[in-house]
Order: C-alpha cells, then structure tokens, then sequence
C-alpha cells in the first residue's frame, strides 16, 4: 500500500506527505513542554516575577518546601511589625499556589492562617501609597523646561512623557511601543498596542491621540523625537547614553520613573518624591475630569477595565467640588 494519501476537495487537490516517525518519549516530551509553555503564559511577568520573589523571601527566612501551618504562621508573626499587611497577603497568595500547582496541601490558606492575616491587618494596617497625580500645568512646566534644552535626551523624555499623559500609559506599555505600532492620521495619532496588562490574549488596544493646540502636542514631540533620532523601525523609546549615542533596544521599564523625577526637578515642581510613572495615568484622569471629559471617555483612554478605579481617581479630582464642609464656608463668606 502507498504511504502518500491524496486528499480532495471541491477546489482543489494536494498531496500530504505522512510526518516523520517519532518515538513516543519524543512526543511525549514535546506534548509536556507546549503544556509547560502555556501553564507559565497563563501567568503575567510581573506576577510570576513578584511569586518568585516571594518564594525566594519564604525561604531565605529560613522556610522549607513543601511547608506545614506552623511553619507559615511563623513567618507571618516574624514579619508582622515589618512588613505591610498587603506584602505579607502576597507572600501567602504565592505559597498557596507553589503548593498547589506541586499537587502538595496548601498550608498557606488554611482557616488559622487566613484569620491571622486578617489580625495583622487589623493591627498593622497602614493606608496604600499612592502616586501623587502629574498635573496638566506640571506637565506643561515640564515641556516648557524640555523645550529650553537642545538634547536628543530632552526630544525624547518630552515625547516619552506627553505620550504617557496623554495616552493614560502604563509605563511598560511605553517602554513596549514600536514603530510599526504607529499609525499617523491628519486628526493626530492612533496606536495600536499589541499587549498590555488589561489584555493578556493579545486582542489590542487602540488609542487616539489627537494634535494639541497649545503648550502639549504629543504628536508632535514624538515625530519630532523619531525624525531628531532617525527611528524608523523598532522600539520608539531607547536608552541615550551620557554621550548621546541612542541604543538599539528599547527603553527599560524603571526608567520612566527616574525621567520623570528628573524632569520635574529640572522644571522647578514640588513633591517630586510623591511622582512616579503612575502619575502620568492618574494624571490624565484627573485633569481630564476637571476639563469635563466624560467618564466612560477617561475610562477608554486609560484602558481600565473597573469602573471604580476610574470613579476614585474622580473623587480625588473633585474633592473641593460638590463638598459639604465646602457649601457651608462659601455660604458663611
């Protein structure tokens, strides 16, 4: 009998040729390695960065894997006055699921344990840091100070910073970006990001990002940014070294941080320690609510998946508006 197997359809004829014989540990190994693959894609970067991390801690304390109840309330009650409630919950979170997925007992999420978490917080609780949000007239300020300086380092933190503003970025959604991502139209810029926190599958998010008419135009700075470095393919943010030599890769993650305190120094604002990437987001929010924009608009550029995340970035843009304490001073006065 022959080994070729003609296959027919209404359109058209082909040949299959049958696959090369494989023994069946080498399928099997296979077969174990794609599902590897997609157990470990099923888990973002930074959570599967900050579980080791948490492991790693567990351990250097002193813990043993696979670990038993006492061993777990141990480590909490050693780092209950130290560590923050919500480090000591994650820490909790990754030995479970280490438990877990090694098919052992999850003695990190037994009644005993999760009640002594929750006495920790009550006693130890402290309000979550949050990032001070970035002003539209701080952002100004610091365009305005960009602009006094002829660096490649200036084009490119004034494009990095306008787009993230604007665009409600996620700092490794910047650093991310690339050439091809790019589409210019003559209403402003429309990108299209491939992948993103809030997208893990990979379905796309897109943002409009039209032209400005006063101080801010991130349109503008960022095609002055690629055209002043001649980037025409690959990542949009790199590296420039002391000297000015642009880099190849793209731009690490962390140091949008570090930009942007830099630049709000140099451009005289207070409280740069409260700044962080994140208040470029919440930055965009806030003085887009107090400009009127609408809520579901501020949600989509911001590409936040929660209504109330939106709604407490709201709240902090309208603390002095619509307040009690507020009408009766005015009403006094």
């Amino acid at each position: 009998m022959s080994d070729v197997i003609p296959v027919t359809t209404p359109d058209f004829q082909q040949t299959v040729l049958p696959a090369p014989s494989q023994s069946a540990e080498a399928v099997e190994a296979e077969l174990t390695a794609r599902h590897r693959a997609f157990l470990a894609a099923a888990t973002s970067d930074n959570t599967r960065r900050a579980y080791r991390a948490a492991i790693r801690h567990f351990l250097l304390w002193g813990g043993v894997l696979p670990a038993d109840e006492t061993v777990v309330i141990r480590y909490l009650l050693a780092y209950a006055d130290s560590l923050n409630a919500r480090t000591l919950s994650l820490r909790m979170t990754a030995l479970s699921q280490w438990h877990r997925h090694q098919g052992f007992p999850d003695a990190a999420s037994t009644p005993t344990v999760r009640k002594t978490l929750t006495g920790i917080a009550r006693l130890h609780g402290k309000p979550k840091q949050k990032a001070k949000a970035l002003s539209l007239e701080g952002l100004e300020r610091i365009v305005t100070y960009l602009d006094s300086l002829t660096t490649l380092t200036a084009r490119r933190d004034s494009a990095l910073l306008q787009l993230g503003f604007f665009g409600g970025y996620r700092r490794s959604e910047l650093v991310s970006l690339q050439v091809d991502d790019l589409a210019w139209e003559p209403e402003g810029l429309v990108i299209t990001l491939a992948r993103s926190k809030t997208d893990q599958l990979g379905e796309g998010i897109i943002k409009a990002i039209p032209f400005g008419e006063e101080r801010c135009c991130p349109v503008s700075a960022l095609r002055n940014w690629l055209t002043q470095a001649g980037i025409t393919t690959g990542a949009l943010f790199r590296p420039i070294s002391k000297w000015q030599a642009l880099g190849t890769g793209a731009l690490h993650a962390g140091s949008v941080n570090t930009i942007l305190a830099q630049c709000a120094t140099g451009a005289g604002l207070a409280a740069v320690s409260g700044l962080s990437s994140h208040s470029l987001r919440r930055g965009m929010a806030t003085s887009a609510h107090r400009a009127g924009a609408d809520f579901q608009d501020i949600k989509r550029q911001g590409g936040w998946r929660h209504d109330g995340t939106v709604q407490g970035y709201i709240e902090e843009a309208g603390r002095f508006e619509g307040n009690a304490a507020g009408a009766l001073l005015r009403k006094k006065r």
